[in-house]
């Protein structure tokens, strides 16, 4: 199951946080962690923020075990630009944009978690009693089976 965290309006450049994103893209996200504390970049620091609340969603709404998440999406988009204006020669201005940026985070479960799950959650249906319609509906089709078998037999 996928969790997904948000972080909007971020005062860093995407271009900026993209460099980190190949870092940690497809890891664990505690793994994920350990290597972005030793990157010195000002991006790694809201990427951890990112990580731990995608981490105490996970928990929170699905109970899922972390040693079966990786990030399977990290995104940076643009973000609204915030535009000031610096002395220029001539008297003139010059436009500096102060870059903003929206990140997205997503948490998925391995594959083979994903299929440990599946069989569980088809056990589970497996061990479910039948309805009294059902199992009296298969009786009759049962008898008329044998009813049939007798026929041909005489």
């Amino acid at each position: 199951m996928i969790t997904r965290a948000q972080l909007n309006y971020v005062r860093i450049t995407p271009r900026k946080f993209r460099q980190i994103i190949p870092l940690i893209k497809g890891k664990n996200p505690e793994v994920a962690i350990q290597i972005l504390t030793g990157v010195k970049k000002g991006a790694s620091q809201y990427a951890i923020a990112l990580l731990r609340s995608a981490i105490a969603n996970t928990k929170r709404v699905q109970g899922l075990d972390q040693s079966s998440l990786y990030i399977s999406r990290l995104v940076a988009n643009c973000g609204p630009s915030l535009k000031r204006f610096r002395a220029a020669s001539m008297g003139r201005a010059s436009m500096i944009k102060k870059r903003t940026s929206h990140i997205i985070l997503e948490l998925d479960q391995t594959a083979a978690s994903k299929e440990a799950a599946a069989h569980a959650e088809h056990k589970a249906k497996a061990k479910k009693p039948a309805k009294k319609e059902e199992t009296a509906t298969a009786k009759k089709e049962v008898k008329a089976k044998e009813a049939k078998t007798k026929k041909k037999a005489q």
